[in-house]
């Protein structure tokens, strides 16, 4: 299941998790058409990666601060965290086999 990021819970949910294993975030918005077709690609990434890895989402409307403070510029962005830093990228849609490959390697 994919995990919802706020202001108040990334830094505890996201980054300090990713210091035991990788967290990607998806910086989207609601009224983001290519955020909306991600969506589903996340669900099956979170799905075959199991616990792994946690994958979440984090809408830039409502936390605007941690997208600025990650230099979020266009939607939708996804970051992999490790160690409680970036350690990996992506703007536009995603595909599940690229993104659970890269989980995979950051595991």
């Amino acid at each position: 299941m994919t995990k919802q990021f706020t202001s108040d819970n990334f830094v505890a949910e996201a980054l300090e998790v990713s210091k035991t294993k990788p967290v990607l975030v998806d910086f989207f918005a609601v009224w983001c058409g290519p955020c909306q077709m991600q969506a589903p690609i996340l669900d099956q990434v979170s799905e075959a990666i199991g616990d792994k890895a946690v994958v979440g989402k984090l809408n830039v409307d409502e936390a605007g601060d941690v997208a600025q403070k990650f230099g979020v510029m266009s939607i939708p962005t996804l970051i992999i965290f490790k160690d409680g830093k970036p350690a990996k990228q992506f703007v536009g849609v995603q595909m599940k086999d690229s993104l659970l490959a890269d989980l995979t390697n950051l595991a």
